[in-house]
This record gives structure tokens, C-alpha cells and sequence, in this order.
């Protein structure tokens, strides 16, 4: 709590006096909620969650403050706020900075679907849950971590890496003869993987034999030493695949991608990378595997 007494250059009264103290909280401590969140990566919930439904006539404010050369990305794990077409009862806002602001308010959101993942301007988002006096819903689970301010360019990369790199491969026939499939599992070929990723490919172009493609980000689970560009709030990389058709990547179609990373920032993709198909279903598993020790 914060307390704080303004006077102006015109007439003084006689001031005041208050006392303070601290206590757990009472039978309404389900109305507790927001904070400021410091730690390079977090969660943030409704009250009540998972459990019931959020109470009615709540507030809560979340200040995510990340360092200054960092900027936060933030996405909704699951979501259920009152649905209404304007957002009017119930809603979530986040900001861009440390207030509520409507100039820097980047969406309002309430309904059953998820908003799409969020990257700050800067190094301070502001996330907002408000409830009315009526109905209410499940509530939500909200995840953020921090991530560098200036992302990775195609330049060359400091030999200090701790990933193995992949240079000079070319589509020789012997390499493009093995069989265009992957072993294991996706968890098995998570450790193995400098990165790994949920995306659309958006554009194909072949090289040299080689298919060289631009991949719109679903959202990153290992970045490794992957160059990540940014155009807005549109995230994308590049990818090699090195054997032009194995695996076959084909544009407008969204797939969970895993490989090695060039020097060169892009991502390499050999004939027994780990390729499948993205479904939402994937989802939730992916999220587990975010956070593997290997």
C-alpha cells in the first residue's frame, strides 16, 4: 500500500495522524491478486485458479519489470474472462509501461480464447484483470519470461557459443539420399535440438539445391543462437533445409520445427531433423518441454 499527501501553495489545515500494522488476510483473501514480477520468468493467475471461478469485483494489476536491455514476451497458457463483444464487464488490458494508459494499452481481451503472445516495446508491460459485480469465469494462467532487447541479426556469432554450429553443409547426394524421416519422440529430440519451434512458413525459395524458407513464429520454445527478426509485432527466422524436398516444408502450413543453428543464425534442417505438423493440441506438451533440464 502506498499513501501519499499533497498539499498545494494555498490554505493548510491541521494534517493527521495514522497508524498502520500488518495481519494475514481475512475471509476475503481470494480478492488478493497482482504484484510486481521482477524474476526473469513467471506466472501470474486469477484468484481462485484452478480451482473455481474468479470472484466478482476484483482488481488485480500486474507490473512485469524486465532489465533495461531486455524486452518481455508474454502469452496466455489458458483463458476464460466473460465473454461480451466490447470487453465492457469483464476483461483483461495490458499496457505498454508501468500504468494504465490508454495510449499505450496494446488489447483488451475477455472471451474463451487465448490472446496471441505478447512482445513489450520496451522493458515494462502492465497487465490488468478487472471484474464486475456479476457474472464471472474460470479465470486464466498467464506466462512471461524476459528475452534480449536486440535480437540476434545474421552477422556471425561470437565463438564463445556453448551449441555445436553446423557450417558448410551443402545437398550432397549421399546426404540427400538417407532416409527423409526422424527417430524418437519430441521430448527425445528436444535435448538433442539447438531450437525449437512452433511456426508458419510464409515464404520458399530453392537455392542450390537447398530450400531456404522464412518461418512467422507460432512461439519458441529453445532459441538457442537462432536470429530472430522482428517487423512489428510479427516474429519470424530463417531456415535452411539443406535437402531441398526431406524434409518437405510447404508454405501457409504450420509446423513444429526442431534443428541446428549455422553460424550465420539460421536454423539448419537435415533429413533426420524432428518435423511434424502444429496442432493446438501440441500445445500444452510443448510448454512442458520449455521448461526440461537437459
Amino acid at each position: 500500500m502506498m499513501v501519499q499527501m499533497i498539499s498545494d501553495a494555498n490554505t493548510a489545515g491541521n494534517g493527521f495522524m495514522a497508524m498502520f500494522s500488518a495481519a494475514e488476510p481475512n475471509e476475503r483473501g481470494d480478492q488478493y491478486c497482482g504484484g510486481r514480477l521482477e524474476r526473469p520468468s513467471g506466472s501470474f493467475k486469477t484468484p481462485n485458479w484452478p480451482d473455481r471461478d474468479y470472484p466478482a469485483g476484483v482488481t488485480c494489476v500486474w507490473h512485469i519489470v524486465a532489465p533495461k536491455n531486455q524486452l518481455i514476451e508474454l502469452k496466455f497458457e489458458k483463458f476464460d474472462v466473460e465473454r461480451d463483444n466490447y470487453c465492457r464487464y469483464d476483461y483483461v488490458a495490458v499496457f505498454n509501461g508501468g500504468e494504465v494508459n490508454d495510449a499505450k494499452r496494446i488489447g483488451k481481451y475477455c472471451g474463451d480464447s487465448p490472446p496471441a503472445p505478447i512482445i513489450s516495446e520496451r522493458n515494462e508491460l502492465l497487465i490488468q484483470f478487472f471484474s464486475d459485480l456479476s457474472l464471472t469465469a474460470d479465470g486464466f494462467i498467464g506466462h512471461y519470461k524476459f528475452r534480449p532487447k536486440k535480437l540476434p541479426t545474421t552477422t556471425a556469432l561470437p565463438v564463445t557459443t556453448t551449441f555445436p554450429v553446423t557450417t558448410g553443409l551443402k545437398p550432397t547426394v549421399a546426404l540427400c539420399q538417407q532416409k527423409c524421416r526422424w527417430t524418437g519422440t519430441l521430448e527425445s529430440n528436444y535435448c538433442a535440438s539447438n531450437f525449437v519451434l512452433a511456426g508458419t512458413v510464409i515464404t520458399t525459395v530453392t537455392r542450390g539445391g537447398s530450400l531456404h524458407a522464412t518461418v512467422s513464429l507460432i512461439n519458441i520454445y529453445k532459441e538457442g543462437n537462432l536470429a530472430i527478426q522482428q517487423a512489428g509485432k510479427n516474429m519470424s527466422v530463417k531456415v535452411i533445409v539443406v535437402c531441398k524436398q526431406c524434409p518437405l516444408l510447404r508454405r501457409g502450413q504450420n509446423y513444429i520445427i526442431m534443428g541446428q543453428v549455422g553460424e550465420d543464425g539460421r536454423g539448419k534442417i537435415m533429413p533426420n531433423s524432428f518435423i511434424m505438423m502444429f496442432k493446438t493440441k501440441n500445445q500444452k506438451f510443448l510448454n512442458a518441454l520449455e521448461n526440461k533440464q537437459c
